[in-house]
C-alpha cells in the first residue's frame, strides 16, 4: 500500500490528537487514504467516460493526454488485454480522464467529448483513434486531421468547428485537470489510480494483473 504524502501529512497532524483520544495513527492513515480514493472516484465538472460494471471490485483510473506518446503506447499494447482478461469479464471498472499536457490535446479530448456525447463505448473508440492516429494530427495539420476525423464519426464541418471553439467545454476539461494537478497530485501522464492507489508512467499488463489480483484477494 502507496501512502501518499497528502494523507501521509494528513495523519501526522492528528497524531497528537489521536494519542490523546484513544485513535490509532494507523488507523487516522487509513481514514485519510480512504478520503484519497473518495477523491479519486467522485466526476469533477464533465461525467466520467467508463467501460465495466459500476460494482466492480476493482476501479482503474487513467489520466492521459492525448498528445502523450507514452499513452499511446499503453493504449496499442496493454489497454487491450486489460479490457479482455479484466473490463470485459466485469472484475474491473475502467476510467478514463482527460489530463491535456498542451492545446492539442485539450482540442482532442474536446473533439471526443463532442463526437461521443455520453456514449462510452464511442468515446473510448474516439480516443482509441486519436492515439492511433496521434502522429498525424499532432506533428502536422492538426486543425484539419481533426475535422476528417471528426466527419468520419459523423459530425458536419460545422459541428466540428463550433466543437474546437466550444470554450465551456474547454473549461470543464481544464477545471478537472486542475483538481487533479492539486487535489489527487497528477503531473505526468499517464497516471493511473488503482482503487485510489497511484501508479505513475507507462506501466506492463504483468504490473496490473500482480495489482488488480492483489485487490481482488483482499
Amino acid at each position: 500500500m502507496i501512502i501518499t504524502r497528502r494523507a501521509f501529512t494528513a495523519a501526522l497532524s492528528l497524531t497528537g490528537l489521536a494519542a490523546l483520544v484513544g485513535f490509532s495513527p494507523l488507523r487516522l492513515i487509513t481514514e485519510a487514504i480512504a478520503q484519497s480514493a473518495a477523491d479519486v472516484a467522485k466526476p469533477v465538472s464533465l461525467p466520467d467516460m467508463a467501460l465495466g460494471p459500476k460494482d466492480a471490485s476493482v476501479t482503474i483510473t487513467e489520466f492521459a493526454s492525448m498528445t502523450c506518446p507514452h499513452c499511446a503506447a499503453f493504449n496499442a499494447t496493454v489497454f487491450p488485454k486489460l479490457k479482455s482478461e479484466y473490463i470485459d469479464t466485469g472484475k474491473v471498472r475502467y476510467v478514463f480522464r482527460e489530463f491535456p499536457l498542451d492545446v492539442k490535446a485539450a482540442a482532442g479530448s474536446i473533439l471526443a467529448r463532442c463526437i461521443a456525447k455520453d456514449d462510452a463505448g464511442k468515446y473510448f473508440a474516439v480516443v482509441d483513434m486519436l492515439f492511433k492516429q496521434q502522429g498525424d494530427w499532432v506533428m502536422k495539420n492538426t486543425t484539419e486531421t481533426l475535422t476528417r476525423i471528426g466527419k468520419q464519426a459523423g459530425l458536419s464541418q460545422q459541428s466540428v468547428e463550433t466543437c474546437l471553439t466550444d470554450q465551456a467545454l474547454l473549461d470543464k476539461v481544464s477545471a478537472d485537470q486542475r483538481f487533479a494537478a492539486e487535489v489527487l497530485k497528477v503531473n505526468s501522464t499517464p497516471t493511473f489510480f488503482i482503487n485510489g492507489e497511484m501508479v505513475r508512467g507507462e506501466t506492463s499488463f504483468e504490473e496490473f494483473d500482480k495489482r488488480i489480483k492483489a485487490q481482488l484477494k483482499s
